[in-house]
């Protein structure tokens, strides 16, 4: 978790919160918006997803922590998906995606104003991309899940 809010900063110049560092991880844990991050496989695993995360993908922490996040979005939408995680690993970060996502259920949800971002280590190392946004709107249509 260190990382992904250090690496927010180091990319955006902004904080995730103004919670102290003892504070810090509870405070995000409970945020009113969606933080998550997957590492650096080949084939990326989540790694952290918050309350509000778990609840929009309709997972417990454990499956969460076991979901390739390619499974994140339907399998038509992930050539878009591999498009941004490209562009956010050449830039840094991107903060004006928006597309469509899948929760374990089949509810299909738009994201908004997504801002993406590389977690690098102190030393300035990869390891692996983080996700937060506050909006997202259901499409109330149900698919079937393949996960």
């Amino acid at each position: 978790m260190k990382w992904v809010v250090a690496s927010y900063a180091r990319w955006t110049g902004k904080a995730l919160s103004d919670a102290g560092e003892e504070e810090l991880p509870k405070v995000l844990y409970h945020a009113p918006f969606v933080l998550v991050s997957h590492g650096q496989e080949a084939d990326p695993i989540l790694c952290y997803g918050n309350q509000t995360a778990l609840k929009l993908w309709e997972m417990n922490l454990s499956q969460f922590l076991e979901t390739p996040s390619r499974y994140t979005a339907e399998p038509m939408h992930r050539d878009e998906r591999a498009q941004l995680l490209e562009r956010t690993t050449r830039y840094g970060f991107v903060d004006d995606y928006q597309g469509i996502r899948i929760s374990a259920s089949g509810a299909r949800f738009r994201i908004h104003q997504a801002t993406v971002w590389n977690v690098v280590d102190e030393m300035g190392v990869y390891q692996g991309q983080a996700a937060m946004f506050h909006e997202w709107t259901p499409l109330g249509q149900q698919v079937s899940v393949n996960l």
